[in-house]
């Protein structure tokens, strides 16, 4: 069946059906997305897709609401959002849209649902409070995308519409980003992992270029590494591997007298001719060349080992 019409509710926006909307349309971009509250145009019907409004969830009929009772729920009793229905039976489409690997489908479909979807469900649910996220409650997806919204007294015709047309792209931005990052440490797993065989014992690991590795290192169990190496814009990079992701500590700081350091300081603090650069914080440093930066690792994994 082709479908025609993309069919939302008027007025006001929420993440959760802007988010369902950037799915279908890149699913359907020939459809129309259509808001509306009226009760003919909001009932199933052929070629439509009907979320967040309609009182009802039937794929057959292909309608995603969650506002009625009982409310859908996930296994775990998590309530769906119109965002986590509509991902439900639409995201693996969406990610095969995108050009991702099919040997990597099932694990982002996972991976998207569990770290972007379900928040945004258990936010429009009022199942999670944003004041979870404390001075940071105003800064997340779903608040920063009903920011989007119309000024109450905009009495513009179309308004919303108009609104809601525009956010979509804001939208549609932070979901591929998300699904390309996350395609992106899938394939920096392979190079980091065979990376890490051929570390073997070694305390540094070095890659062929910047990528995401901490993921890989906790997979492989490789506790015994403590910095990283890596060629970047003709310089190479020294960095930490943090112990967590979400924690700014490390396994190893690069050590205090470097702290904040360029250049000839540098290189007499450390005694590395072609050091450039090491981040007042340490979890950064740079050198000219490769020799460079192994001896700055050497010197790093010795003053971690002291």
């Amino acid at each position: 069946m082709t479908i025609t019409h993309l069919v939302t509710h008027s007025g006001g926006f929420h993440a959760d059906e802007l988010l369902s909307s950037v799915i279908l349309t890149r699913l359907y971009p020939e459809a129309s997305v259509v808001r509306s509250r009226d009760a003919a145009v909001i009932a199933p019907g052929e070629g439509k897709i009907i979320y967040d409004v309609g009182r009802d969830y039937d794929p057959e009929q292909r309608i995603f609401d969650h506002h009625q009772r009982p409310v859908p729920l996930r296994e775990d009793e998590q309530p769906y959002s119109s965002f986590g229905l509509i991902w439900k039976h639409y995201g693996h489409d969406y990610l095969r849209a995108l050009d991702v690997p099919e040997a990597d489908v099932d694990d982002i479909y996972r991976s998207f649902d569990k770290g972007f979807v379900l928040p945004i469900d258990l936010i429009d649910n009022g199942a999670l409070e944003p004041s979870v996220a404390g001075p940071l409650a105003g800064l997340t997806l779903s608040a920063l995308l009903e920011s989007l919204k119309p000024a109450f007294d905009d009495d513009a015709p179309g308004a919303d519409d108009h609104a809601f047309a525009a956010a979509l792209g804001v939208a549609r931005a932070f979901v591929e980003a998300a699904i390309r990052g996350r395609a992106g440490k899938r394939r920096a797993e392979t190079m980091v992992l065979s990376a890490i065989e051929a570390a073997g014992e070694g305390r540094v690991l070095e890659l062929p270029r910047g990528m995401p590795f901490r993921s890989a290192v906790e997979k492989a169990g490789a506790d015994r590494l403590l910095f990283v190496i890596h060629p970047r814009n003709g310089d190479w990079v020294l960095t930490t591997i943090r112990k967590s992701g979400d924690s700014f500590e490390s396994r190893a700081d690069l050590p205090e007298p470097w702290a904040g350091l360029t250049d000839a300081a540098l290189e007499e603090a450390s005694g590395v001719p072609g050091a450039k650069f090491c981040h007042n914080a340490r979890f950064i440093a740079v050198a000219d060349s490769r020799e460079a930066i192994g001896r700055l690792a050497d010197l790093a994994v010795a003053a971690a080992s002291a």
